[in-house]
């Protein structure tokens, strides 16, 4: 964490809500807003465009040496550039999510990312969500936060967020994607999902997103970190 800056990490499962309350909180406080699973779904890119397999670690590390991978907005409206072409859109397609999961396998891949999300809180403070971000991004951010929901209620979630994308899914379908995504971040060896000893751990299940900002709010104003006025 860079010292006078404020970091919130919030990690959580699929379907917790972590990017719809992570770019409310990071606009309620004025803060840059990152998915760090962005950066992992633009390497994917980058390694599918140049005929690289998702799981060989040099071939993707190296090409990431090449690369640039930025990110923009705080919360409204956030984008994702490779290379200075954007990638918004694309990083979120069924192919590119495939191998975005193995990409972020690769212990060399997961270095040279983490190095590039720590960066983004470099000039300003962040709101940063992920699976890994309150446990080994941001050890040491100013306030954790562990979000997690009903399973059958984020896979309804999920659902709706990917209706345009996948009409024909159904709730089962997805129930099954996001258990499967479920087991493989928590047995995966490196940076597992698991809770940060000192992370305040929230369930949505049954709140807004709006009411799930103001709890993490109030967590901020008694640690003292945001004034009242915060609005």
């Amino acid at each position: 964490m860079v010292p006078g800056f404020l970091v919130i990490a919030i990690d959580g499962p699929a379907g917790a809500g972590k990017s719809t309350v992570a770019q409310g909180l990071a606009r309620r406080l004025g803060l840059s807003y990152v998915d760090s699973g962005a950066s992992y779904r633009a390497a994917a890119i980058l390694a599918l465009e140049n005929g690289i397999k998702p799981d060989d670690e040099s071939a993707v590390a190296q090409a990431l040496n090449r690369a640039e991978i930025q990110f923009s907005g705080d919360g409204e409206h956030p984008r994702v550039w490779l290379n200075g072409r954007e990638v918004t859109a694309e990083i979120r397609s069924p192919e590119v999510t495939l191998a975005a999961s193995r990409v972020a396998r690769l212990p060399a891949v997961r270095e040279k990312l983490i190095a590039l999300q720590r960066s983004l809180a470099a000039s300003r403070g962040v709101v940063m969500e992920g699976r890994d971000i309150g446990t080994v991004v941001f050890p040491n951010a100013s306030l954790k936060i562990f979000l997690d929901a009903d399973p059958r209620e984020r896979a309804r979630r999920r659902l709706a967020q990917n209706r345009q994308e996948d009409a024909a899914a159904t709730l089962e379908q997805t129930a099954n994607e996001i258990q499967w995504r479920d087991q493989l971040d928590a047995q995966r060896k490196i940076s597992p999902l698991v809770t940060a000893p000192d992370a305040y751990r929230i369930d949505s299940t049954g709140l807004t997103a709006e009411q799930v900002v103001e709890r993490i709010l109030a967590l901020a104003r008694e640690k003292k970190l945001v004034n009242d006025e915060v609005p």
